[in-house]
């Protein structure tokens, strides 16, 4: 009988530690997920802040260009303004396929693919 307890305790004790290696293991992994999103998210503002302010300096070029053809400086800002306010209108309508859609995936693959290959290295270590 005392055999019988002693097992049941060392039951009790591993099944303890499974569940504290466990929960350990979902905060790590939880941890390094969150720290890929975030650095995913941070190299894509400063490399969208590159992109905004090359946009914005080839519209003034564009604008000052426009301008001399035009013979007024100011019908070339407001061309560039047009264009721009166009180009903008065209992507406000298609924002979900030409950005929701594909950041979506792009972030869920990311994120899947990398939980995908450690079940595989798991299964492969068995």
């Amino acid at each position: 009988m005392e055999q019988t307890w002693t097992k049941a305790e060392e039951l009790g004790k591993t099944i303890r530690e499974y569940i504290n290696n466990r929960t350990d293991q979902l905060k790590l992994t939880a941890a390094e997920k969150t720290a890929v999103l975030v650095s995913l998210l941070l190299a894509a503002m400063i490399i969208a802040a590159f992109f905004v302010f090359a946009v914005l300096f080839l519209a003034i070029a564009l604008s000052v260009y426009m301008g001399e053809i035009f013979g007024a400086l100011y019908f070339g800002f407001l061309f560039t303004a047009a264009v721009i306010l166009v180009l903008g209108m065209i992507v406000w309508i298609f924002r979900k396929q030409m950005i929701q859609y594909p950041l979506m995936n792009a972030l869920l693959k990311h994120l899947f693919t990398e939980e995908e290959q450690e079940e595989n290295d798991e299964e492969d270590s068995i």
